[in-house]
């Protein structure tokens, strides 16, 4: 299977691809030749990762790429939610150790944690180690509501001051977490979370975004054919230099309506 098409929205790559397995194997390519590319000339590279569903098949495909000097990389992730245990399966450190970061052997791994009363304190924290050095890569996604990572609208601000902050998460980006079979609940989900800001995101020197299926068809209609607004975060995508975005026949369905 190939391509279906290509194009581009203002700065942004779009790529189209018959599938979900087609789409995540062919970015996962692109990020390899990226990785490869910069380890080539740097000592170290820096990655963020989104921790979603939508991310299985090209986390899958990734860490079995050959050629890829993962001693060399440090990880990070972009959201945690507030207030679930330590160990629970929904917290998106746990699906981003089980899914990458303790199948290949990262130089370093930094996690958000946030601790309840002490969630300022963690923001901080992990603003200061994302300010060490550039970020070289993210590996991202957009939701059902267009947000990127927990940037929901409207409240999504692109000129935030902030790098990592505390939010609240609206309703369709919560029930989102119930239709990926994340929570069994709409009332289980938490209300809250932190957050990597719109801003600390467009900081990234390559945007790699992987969006399949069609419960992202309008998410994506709105990213690609909407106005640039907060109405719609994932929109600022077209104005970075170097994002590349990978949609499936699905995610892609209402383009042409």
């Amino acid at each position: 299977m190939s391509k279906v098409a290509s194009l581009f929205v203002d700065k942004l790559n779009v790529n189209i691809y018959p599938d979900r397995k087609t789409l995540g194997k062919e970015a996962a390519i692109s990020v390899a030749g990226k990785i490869r590319d910069l380890l080539s000339i740097k000592d170290e590279i820096r990655m963020i990762f989104a921790a979603a569903p939508s991310q299985n098949e090209v986390l899958e495909e990734l860490i079995n790429m050959d050629g890829i000097d993962w001693t060399k990389i440090t990880g990070f992730h972009m959201d945690e939610y507030i207030g679930l245990a330590l160990e629970s399966p929904q917290r998106f450190g746990i699906f981003l150790r089980e899914k990458i970061f303790n199948r290949v052997p990262f130089k370093q791994v930094h996690y958000i944690q946030p601790k309840i009363g002490k969630e300022e304190e963690e923001c901080s924290r992990y603003s200061k180690l994302l300010q060490e050095k550039p970020i070289d890569i993210i590996c991202m996604g957009i939701g059902e509501n267009g947000h990127i990572a927990f940037n929901d609208p409207p409240v999504a601000d692109f000129n935030d001051l902030q790098l990592v902050k505390v939010v609240e998460l609206d309703e369709k980006c919560r029930q989102q977490q119930v239709n990926d079979g994340c929570f069994k609940t709409f009332e289980s989900v938490p209300k809250k979370a932190i957050t990597l800001t719109v801003p600390m995101l467009f900081s990234g020197e390559n945007l790699f975004v992987v969006v399949p299926g069609e419960s992202k068809a309008r998410a994506i209609f709105d990213t690609l054919m909407g106005s640039v607004s907060n109405q719609c975060p994932a929109s600022i995508l077209r104005n970075h230099s170097n994002a590349h975005l990978y949609i499936d026949k699905n995610s892609a369905s209402l383009l042409n309506s």
